[in-house]
């Protein structure tokens, strides 16, 4: 467990392509230490593909202008009192970093998506086809780290031949601050990420109570998130006060 927390509370609300901006992350931040807008895709290739899951019913972001749509919700919260994140997909690094330079600027994380699974994501040579490019994904995040900005990457587990608690090692060792893991149904693969990086580890999947609380924070993850009830303060205020419950207790004397 990492000592140094990029977030308090200790709990995120998960980006949802599409829904997640700044209107919403207001909303949770009775609730929430950190807020993941996005997904953002910021370059052509992302955006075509983006466009094709709109045109099947999908909700995404595709402003005319991303790098001033970032800017604009990064500025919506600059009086909130949570750290929001950013959570982008893309396939080259120079808009990639024009957004580290905004999150930066804005005390915000850049997260980089190595997790939205569409195929027409994926075609655009992001999202989860970044885990099976581990070296495409590292110059991603040195580019990003490069800027000053606070870098995190978003990864799914039970993807075939990909070991993960390898390859956030590695991300790791190019300076990612962040590993925000998508446990899907291998929860205990949180604690094998957590025992191989230094960065902050943020666990995500059906978070919803205590419960599930305690067993992420006890597998070693620095702080949860919750994803698609992120807009229900029912569930927000359970995860709250059972992550501050789970700190109070494990905190030294």
């Amino acid at each position: 467990m990492n000592s140094r927390p990029l977030f308090e509370p200790r709990v995120a609300a998960a980006s949802l392509s599409g829904a997640s901006d700044a209107e919403w992350a207001e909303a949770a931040a009775d609730y929430v230490g950190c807020a993941f807008l996005g997904g953002v895709a910021l370059d052509e290739p992302t955006r075509r593909a983006a466009r094709q899951l709109v045109d099947r019913d999908r909700e995404e972001f595709l402003p005319a202008d991303p790098h001033h749509f970032v800017n604009s919700q990064l500025r919506a919260l600059d009086d909130v009192p949570i750290r929001p994140a950013v959570n982008v997909r893309s396939s080259t690094l120079v808009p990639l970093e024009d957004a580290a330079d905004l999150c930066r600027d804005h005390d915000a994380i850049l997260e980089i998506n190595a997790h939205c699974r569409q195929e027409e994501m994926c075609d655009a040579r992001a999202g989860e086809a970044l885990l099976h490019q581990p070296g495409r994904l590292c110059k991603q995040v040195e580019a990003a780290t490069a800027t000053g900005a606070t870098v995190g990457v978003k990864v799914r587990a039970e993807v075939d031949g990909v070991d993960l608690p390898a390859l956030a090692a590695d991300l790791d060792a190019v300076g990612a601050d962040l590993i925000h893991v998508d446990a899907m149904d291998s929860e205990p693969v949180v604690a094998d990420v957590a025992d191989a990086v230094d960065a902050f580890v943020v666990a995500n999947n059906e978070v919803r109570d205590e419960a599930s609380v305690r067993e992420y924070l006890e597998y070693g993850a620095d702080a949860v998130s919750v994803g698609r009830p992120s807009d229900d303060p029912r569930v927000l205020r359970r995860v709250r006060e059972a992550t501050d419950a789970w700190f109070r207790e494990e905190a030294p004397p």
